[in-house]
Order: C-alpha cells, then structure tokens, then sequence
C-alpha cells in the first residue's frame, strides 16, 4: 500500500462529490451516530450557575446548546435575548443541579443585567422552574462529570459480548479501540493475539455490560473457536480475575439505554425464510431456523444441500434482526434469490423447495415491518465498513434500495468486494466525514480524484482549533464568551439543526417541501451539517437558483467563516456559487437565524432549537396578507430578465451557441461579457458566463417594437458611475433628491443594473416594491420602458401603487432626457 499513501493524504470529500456529481447521504439518516453525539445534557434543562461578576452568587440558567463538555448558556429572564449568552465548561465551570443552593445554603440572585427584568425573584423562580427539567446531577458531580458518555468506554474497559454463530452463550470482552462508538475488541484471555478480534458499534444488541449474562441466565464461557486456546482452568482463573476487577473496568449501565430493544418472535423450528448472512452479505438465500432458544433468540442456518456440506453458516437472531425475510420476498421485490449448493439446476422454486423439504414458510407476521422512510436515494455517497475486513471503512455508494435495505458499492478495498446488502439501520454504515470527524484513516478510492492546482491556489483562513485542554487553561471566570470558539480535539461539534415545520416559510421556499424535509440534521461536522440544510432549502425552493444567488458569498464583505460550494439545478440548468459557513458549534444558532432572515421565512425555520407547541416570533399570526401584495398575485408574464441566476453564479449550458442566438430575441438583456469556458471560471465568478440566464420563453413576453425602439434610442454615453456588480449596490451619494421633486442623477439609467434600480427604489416611498423589480430582474434600460398600463397589467399593481410607482419611473424618464439624451 505505499503507492496508495499519496492518495489517502490528498482525498477530499468535498472535492470527490464535486468531482463526481454525487451527493452525500444526509446525516440524519444515520441514527445510531446521532446517539452516540448526545452528551447526557439537551436544550431547555436548567441548573444553577454561578454569576461571572459575584461568583458568591448563583441563578438560574438554561442550556441553549451543547457541544461536547461544553454548554452554551443563558440566564433565564433575558427571554429571547442572545447577547448574553456564554459558554462553560463541565469540567471546570461552577455548575449545579436545580435545587443545590437551597441544599447547600447559598444565595439565588438576580444578575445586574436582568434586574430591573425581574421585580419579584421569588415569583419568577416559581413560575419559570415549574415543570422544568433539571439537568442531571451525576452529569456535574462526580467521576463522570463533564465526560461525553461515550469516551467512558476507554481502552482496557470491559464488557460481555453475545456469540452469534453457535449458541447463546458469552464471554468477556476487552475493549481495545473506540473510534466514535465503534469498538475494537478482543476476547479476554486473548491479550497477545488480535486473530479474533472483533469490531462492533457499542449500540449493538450483542454486546453488554459486565454481568448481564448472569443476570439473564446465560453461560458465561469463551467461544468454541478461542477454547481450546487455553485450560479450562485457565479460563475459571480468568474469570475470577474479572470479578476482582469489575468495577474498576466496568462501563455505566446507562451508557446502553439507548440500545435498541429486543421484542418477543414467533418463528418456530423447522421454518424456512430467505435470509442474508451477516458475515458475507452480498446474496439473499434460503434459510432454515436451526433452533429456538426462547422468545427472544433464534439460531438460522443458511441452506445447504450438498452432503459433505464443508462448513456451516449460521447466526443467532432476534425478531429486529436485519436480513431476514419472507418467503418469496425477492421474487416480489425483482431480485435474484441464490438457491442453496447442491440444489439441482439454476430455476429456484420455493414451491417445489418447500415440498422437497417437507417444511412451511415462515408467516409474514413473524418478521419486522420494512419501511422506505429514509434518507438514502440511489448513488448517494456515505462511509461503509467492508465485511470481509472490518478494519477497513470505505467510501460507498448505493447502487439499489429496497424497502428497508441499500446495496453498497465499496471503493477502494484492498480486494474487490461484491455489492454489499445492508439494512439503513446498520451500524456498519456512516455519514460522509465521520472517519476525518473521529480521526479513522478511510480508504480513498484507488485513483483519487484530486486537482493538485486548485488546492494550491485556494487558500483558506486557518481554523483555529481550540483543545479541550487549552479550554481548561483559558478559563480564568470558568466561563466562555459566546464567540468563542468550541472546536474539541479537532472535532468540530454542531449541534442538531431541527426544520421546524411549523414555522413561516417565506416568500422564496416551497411550504409543501419544507414539509418533506427530514425532521433535523446532525449533529456532527459543523461545515457537513450546515452544507447539508442549506442543500437541503435550496432544493425546497420554489427557484433554487434565486435562493442560491440569495444565500452565495458577497466578495466584498469580510469572511468570518468558511466558503463552501453549493449547487442548484432549475429547469435543466445547474447553476454553482460560493457559500460562506460557519465552522464552530458557537456560532450555529446565529449563523441559521441570519439565513433565515435573508429568506424572509420565520427566524426559527431552522435552527438548534425545535419549535414544539409555539413558535417564540409568533410567526403563526402572520398572514399572506403582508406578502401577497408583493409576492402571492403575479401572473406568468415578466417585464424583466429571465428569472433565478447572478452574476457570481456560475451556470453549466448545453449548447452555448445556440443560447446566444436565442438571447438576442429577450426584451431585455444584459450587456455581453467576454468570458472564457465555464468549467474554467471558478465558482463565485463575476465572468460566470450566462448566470443570469435561467432563461424561460413562456415568462419573457417580448415586445419587438419596444426593443426594436430602445435600440434606436440606445447610443454610447457617458461611463456609468454605479457599480456594475450587482453584489455592491450603488452608494446613496449617487442618487439625489431635490426638494422641487426633481431629480438629479449622477449615472445613466440606461446602464443601471438590477440592484441599482432596487437601490433607487428603496431610496424612495414604493420601497415594498422593489422585491419585485428584484424577482423580475428589471434593470435600467427596463425601467426606462415601463408604462402604467404595462405596470397595473405585470406586476398586479391596484391603480394607486401603481401611479404612485409609475410618478418615480416618470422622474427617472425626465433626469434621463435632461442631463443624458442628448
């Protein structure tokens, strides 16, 4: 593998799923992962923090989010006010319980800042902790304080795991790796050897905490494969050493509280079923349940005719377990069932199988409801384990669903690997950037598709990693600012992003999408995640390109974040531009109300808090009747560009010739750029070729005589003082008002852009408007030819709008004909 190192170093997610078109399968779909990020503390617990200005005294605050150890904070009596909301660390952070002040004597009171907020303490105490949830104590106190649940399974933990090829039986194992969950692990008594590891999801139904084999009645004893390894005396001495050091090795009880629950089967023995092995899933076989060990476990062999029959395959199941199935199941779902070796000839029939074998098909009841409620779509990219060596994790895609199942292609093995068939609930399967996220080498694929050039040439502002130790060293109040960063050992915490449905949607998004999309995102990679939703709402727009040219970065504003590169597809165009965000959980809430803002949606539309009864804007009162004027009544017809593009959006054409044929028939059209190729304009691009034209004959009702006069009166004046980028609007200096309502212009309207007609707009009493001249793309040369009756008849307009928009168009019509027309 030393040739493949270069390439290991240099794969880039965001690069391979650019390069290949592919998206990534959202985070959300990965629950198992999603568990393991939860930390014990969740949004809306109270407990009682000391005051950063009297740390003799302590209040009441409220967790907004949290990030690993960290916990975002605000004093509860600034309501929806964020300004003061800071950042603690578990670990150090003077934090309790509700309730520990009274127990301990010391004093509740009011920070300066909200005193005048609260008249009566006592009163608001009663009413604001009343049903509220405290945050647990053993979370502040004690051995486990501040520690994410997950990290106290630690190298040399001990844990009991079920074996799952003879019976039910298990023996003691040693944790030796946990990488995000997953568990390295390795026989006890097996200490020099690591030929029978094992690597499991620390969720995984067969696997428990030390003693729940005892407690469950099962034999405690080492597998049949490593027995005859060791002397059974060996083994008893084995065991006693374990009891010794129980509790010193031992993990919580409450670390598997979120394992998934084992139900009570109905299979009997001698029932046949088609079945995947876990061990080798790449084919779907018949199968046989061997034995039934009681209502909850099951032993299932796959078939085998053959009467040497080499070896056997067989596992110990439950009523959850994936990869079993009905009879028949594959010939309703149009897949190839493998008849079992030995079977004569390649035409399977469960029929006449059922009747060689004298045996009945498992009913339909006995087997787990399948759903296709997921987030997977065929060639979605994700992160795999390869079955053949769970060492390695690789680069997947999914080539097929059915129901509740993926077929994976695995990238990059170090031996090819058939497709792979898995449930969406697997715990072998991950999110895109969770090896980078837990720092686990992927394997690339073997030709990584990497552009050298474009990684020179980009450079970046440096993350500033913060260490969980240097939190500790920094922290002279035991506190942190809000801004401050929160980014744990490399791992870049955000918190869960729920839609909330609910909320007011907006102008530009579609309700009926937003209601499709899945409940939240994440948590996990703060720029993953937050690429994620906004692909997500670029999708669920009504226009995905306006949205995306409303969300891109503006090259003149200053870069707080990181820039990421999105894509929109509208009507069989996909158009690219540079999205700026954030990297660190600190500045997530902010970061999504902001967005929300430019969307003109509620502010909670999304965000890291979900919205469960009522939505704290209120947005439930708001009514179409403040946004219909200017959004809900227009007809098709435009008077303006074509709809969706910008400047900065670099849009992919088919067929460029014939698109600058057509465009000379618009009944306006921007002045032509000199622009070299579009795969060579980098994304964000001023000379992003075509941007604008998300054109749409049916929308652009032309007008031959207006542009045929427009043409003649079109003649080569006087350089243009606005900005031609319409990402900088024109300074208010450039626009005049003079107090005989006559107007004064400083540039030629005729070369006015679409942003400078909105900033004249805004500049006057039709403001409203201008979200209309903006939607149509109405530039100057456009303004110049509207009318009354094109005004009342285009964009809907009752008559005294109208005429009041109609007097402004006239202004600019006489300063036009004054001071340019000649």
């Amino acid at each position: 593998d030393a040739g493949s190192s270069v390439e290991e170093m240099e794969f880039n997610w965001d690069e391979y799923l650019e390069d290949t078109g592919a998206t990534a399968a959202p985070h959300g779909s990965f629950k198992h992962v999603d568990t393991s990020l939860q930390n014990g503390f969740a949004p809306g617990m109270k407990l009682e923090v000391a005051v950063k200005s009297d740390q003799n005294t302590y209040w009441v605050a409220t967790i907004i989010t949290t990030c690993g150890q960290l916990l975002l904070l605000r004093y509860d009596g600034y309501g929806e006010d964020r300004k003061a909301d800071f950042w603690c660390d578990i670990l150090t952070a003077d934090l309790h319980p509700i309730g520990w002040c009274e127990q301990n004597k010391k004093i509740l009171k009011v920070p300066e800042g909200i005193k005048d907020k609260i008249p009566d303490q006592e009163e608001f105490l009663q009413r604001v902790l009343k049903g509220a949830c405290s945050a647990p104590a053993n979370l502040l106190e004690g051995l486990h304080r501040g520690k994410n649940p997950l990290d106290l399974i630690a190298p040399g933990s001990r844990l009991e795991l079920q074996n799952i090829r003879d019976s039910l039986e298990a023996w003691i194992v040693n944790v030796v790796e946990n990488v995000g969950g997953r568990l390295k692990l390795r026989y006890e008594g097996l200490e020099d050897s690591d030929k029978f590891d094992q690597w499991l999801f620390y969720l995984d139904p067969f696997l428990h905490q030390v003693g729940w084999a005892a407690q469950h009645g099962y034999s405690l004893q080492p597998p049949s494969a490593i027995r005859s390894l060791r002397s059974e005396a060996d083994w008893q001495e084995i065991l006693k050493k374990v009891k010794e050091e129980e509790e010193e090795s031992s993990v919580p009880t409450d670390l598997f509280k979120d394992k998934p629950v084992i139900g009570v089967h109905s299979f009997s023995e001698g029932m046949k079923l088609e079945a995947v092995d876990p061990m080798a899933p790449f084919v779907i076989s018949p199968a046989t349940v061997l034995k039934v060990y009681n209502d909850k476990y099951f032993l299932i062999e796959v078939d085998d005719l053959r009467p040497e029959r080499p070896s056997s395959q067989r596992y110990i199941c439950h009523v959850n377990s994936a990869g079993i199935f009905p009879v028949q199941w594959s010939l309703k779902n149009g897949l190839h069932l493998s008849p079992p070796p030995g079977y004569p000839g390649q035409d399977f029939d469960w029929a006449d199988y059922l009747k060689q074998c004298g045996a009945e098909a498992a009913p339909q009841s006995c087997f787990p409801s399948l759903t296709s409620d997921h987030g997977f779509k065929e060639n979605m990219k994700l992160e795999a384990v390869n079955p053949v060596d769970p060492e390695e994790v690789c680069i997947a895609t999914v080539t097929k669903l059915k129901d509740s199942y993926l077929w994976l292609q695995l990238e990059g093995s170090k031996k090819p690997v058939p497709e792979c068939i898995v449930s969406v609930e697997s715990m072998n399967i991950f999110p895109v950037g969770w090896c980078e996220t837990n720092g686990y080498q992927l394997r690339p694929p073997r030709k990584a598709i990497v552009n050298k050039q474009k990684k020179i040439a980009v450079v970046q502002p440096e993350k500033q990693i913060l260490s969980s130790r240097t939190v500790h060293d920094g922290l002279k109040n035991q506190e942190l600012n809000s801004s401050d960063s929160v980014v744990i050992n490399g791992k870049y915490c955000c918190p869960k992003i729920y839609f909330n449905h609910r909320c007011f949607s907006g102008p530009y998004l579609n309700k009926g999408r937003i209601a499709e999309l899945p409940q939240s995102v994440g948590p996990g990679n703060c720029v993953l995640v937050l690429k994620e939703v906004l692909t997500l709402l670029i999708n669920a727009a009504y226009k995905p390109s306006r949205v995306l040219r409303e969300l891109q970065l503006d090259e003149e504003a200053a870069w707080h974040g990181h820039g990421e590169t999105l894509k929109a597809k509208y009507k069989g165009k996909s158009y690219r531009a540079t999205v700026e965000v954030v990297r660190t959980a600190d500045r997530v809430a902010d970061f999504c109300r902001k967005t929300c803002i430019k969307l003109e949606c509620c502010p909670n539309l999304f965000g890291p808090q979900m919205v469960l009864d009522k939505c704290s804007e209120n947005c439930s009162v708001l009514t179409k009747t403040k946004y219909t004027h200017y959004y809900g009544k227009r007809k098709n017809k435009r008077i303006g560009r074509p709809p969706g593009g910008h400047s900065n959006l670099e849009v992919a054409m088919k067929k460029p010739n014939k698109r600058r044929k057509r465009r000379k028939h618009f009944f306006v059209h921007k002045k032509k750029r000199s622009s070299t190729s579009v795969d060579n304009t980098p994304a964000g691009s001023p000379q992003g070729s075509g941007a604008e034209e998300e054109d749409d004959q049916d929308e652009s009702e032309l007008s031959h005589s207006l542009a045929q006069d427009r043409d003649k009166r079109k003649r080569k004046l006087r350089t243009f003082s606005f900005s031609d980028d319409e990402n900088k609007p024109p300074s208010p200096k450039d626009i005049k008002m003079e107090v005989a309502e006559k107007l004064q212009l400083d540039s030629n309207p005729l070369e006015w852009s679409v942003a400078d007609v909105v900033r004249f707009l805004k500049s006057t009493d039709c403001a409203p408007l201008a979200r209309i001249f903006l939607d149509q793309e109405i530039d100057g040369q456009a303004l110049l030819l509207l009318t009354l009756p094109t005004v009342q008849e285009c964009m809907d307009l009752k008559l005294g709008p109208a005429i009041k928009l109609c007097h402004h168009i006239e202004r600019v019509k006489l300063a036009f004909y004054q001071q340019f027309a000649n």
